[in-house]
């Protein structure tokens, strides 16, 4: 049981080594699916699925950084791939002459219509179809749990409706430090109807 101790129990070692590799595994397969499809990686259906929740005011890079579920380090490379790709666009952002908001493009949208299928595939074959509803919603309340929720937080807001682009929603995020030089994210999903 929780509480406050100087080590952890075996039982707990081998439940958060456990829980490391399955993320890593799970994105792992994930990214591979993805990349069999010619698709490109996960990281930048996150990205494009953030700006395109932002609607028409775009985000500032550190306001994406913010909503990401995946890590990633060097946001200024992959947002220059997925702009120099015509997915996304920079803007002048009209309170700071310095800075720019970020959009994502028609090009971009398409592109995350054409990865949902083999991404909600991967999530289906994966993860979901290995639990039922019950596992899934005691792995969520675990995991909430970790993340320092209380069952009243586990909700995730409802998303303003769109039609052209299906998208998935985290439900919910645990952080997790796998190895040094990276930081990898845990997250079940579900899909936004």
């Amino acid at each position: 049981m929780a509480g406050t101790t100087s080590s952890p129990s075996e039982q707990s070692i081998a439940a958060w080594a456990r829980l490391v590799r399955v993320s890593q595994s799970l994105l792992e397969a994930v990214e591979a699916d993805l990349k069999a499809a010619g698709m490109p990686p996960l990281v930048w259906y996150d990205a494009l699925l953030e700006l395109r929740r932002s609607d028409s005011e775009g985000l500032r890079p550190f306001e994406l950084q913010e909503r990401m579920l995946l890590a990633q380090y060097n946001l200024s490379r992959l947002l220059d791939r997925v702009v120099k790709a015509g997915y996304a666009e920079r803007r002048p952002c009209p309170e700071d002459g310095r800075g720019h908001v970020l959009h994502i493009t028609g090009t971009g949208r398409d592109l995350l219509q054409a990865m949902w299928p083999v991404y909600r595939e991967a999530i289906a074959r994966r993860f979901a179809d290995r639990l039922d509803d019950g596992d899934a919603a005691e792995l969520g309340r675990l995991l909430g749990k970790l993340q320092g929720l209380e069952p009243a937080q586990e909700t995730v807001p409802a998303e303003p409706k769109t039609t052209s682009t299906p998208a998935v929603e985290p439900a919910r995020r645990v952080h997790l430090t796998a190895k040094p030089q990276r930081r990898v994210r845990f997250f079940a999903m579900k899909p936004r109807s």
